[in-house]
């Protein structure tokens, strides 16, 4: 799979599905949806970012970076109490992918290591990718195994995984993420909800990839999850801008964070809502800054 990822950074378990795929527009995504197709055999149309999209990167960036860097050296320290050098960071592709390059190199810059770090695909509704999961247990003790991602919302692929791992019953299905307000992970870095930048962008933050896609004309039984390579977006890449902005703010002295682990969940707080607005269908409520 090609991406700009630099290849010591991370392992990438996904098919590249390039041109073999024609990415669609939003409205007609929408109608394909209402008639019942699944939203992992599509991929929607990734337009360069606009100013505006941009500004809130950047601001983001200027104002949390140390926060997020913070977040990552606390939950990398979990991670290595735990596990030590001889972690499996296993990022879900594609918004916790920079969040476990984050992670790695903190861990690798902090103990001298040079733990594993690999990204695959999980979508909601289909299930992690079996094929990646056996590539990764093939070569590591799944006692060493850690997910990755960025935050919790509702904490669908918390429960999407929890679900996928009963099939690997070996392996821990817990996330670590950097913000977890849904106290829904098994470690964060914290409990509050801030605003990660690279959640502002898509491909352009995460390697210049797609999201991860699905279906078997194209995917086959014993192939990985696909994804596709926006080499056309590659003058507007910041997936470097921003691991390199939160890296400058490690604090490798920093005392641990002790923080007061909340007592509801983000799905009660997303019920609730739904619940006062008359939503019946609680995928629409988007809860987490991000």
């Amino acid at each position: 799979m090609r991406s700009s990822f630099k290849a010591e950074d991370v392992t990438i378990l996904l098919k590249d599905i390039t041109g073999l795929v024609t990415p669609l527009g939003t409205k007609e995504r929408e109608e394909r949806i209402q008639n019942g197709t699944h939203y992992c055999e599509m991929l929607p149309l990734e337009y360069e970012p606009s100013e505006k999209y941009l500004d809130a990167f950047y601001d983001a960036l200027e104002r949390y970076a140390a926060i997020t860097a913070r977040a990552v050296g606390s939950v990398a320290e979990k991670i290595y109490a735990e596990k030590g050098g001889s972690a499996a960071l296993v990022s879900l592709a594609r918004a916790g992918t920079p969040v476990g390059v984050l992670i790695k190199h903190y861990i690798d810059r902090k103990y001298g290591t040079d733990i594993a770090h690999y990204t695959i695909s999980i979508i909601r509704g289909r299930g992690i990718d079996k094929n990646a999961m056996r590539y990764i247990l093939d070569r590591h003790s799944a006692s060493d195994i850690q997910f990755v991602d960025g935050w919790t919302g509702k904490g669908a692929i918390q429960r999407q995984l929890d679900e996928a791992m009963m099939e690997f019953p070996h392996v821990d299905p817990s996330l670590a993420v950097l913000s977890d307000p849904a106290n829904l992970a098994g470690k964060c870095g914290t409990y509050s909800d801030f605003l990660i930048a690279s959640s502002c962008l898509n491909s352009t933050v995460s390697g210049l990839m797609s999201r991860t896609f699905l279906r078997p004309d194209i995917i086959g039984e014993n192939d990985l999850h696909g994804a596709m390579y926006y080499g056309e977006l590659k003058d507007r890449d910041l997936t470097y801008t921003f691991i390199d902005a939160v890296e400058r703010e490690f604090d490798f002295t920093a005392p641990p964070v002790e923080e007061v682990r909340p007592v509801h969940t983000g799905l009660d707080e997303v019920r609730a809502i739904a619940e006062r607005f008359g939503i019946d269908d609680i995928n629409l409520i988007k809860p987490s800054i991000g």
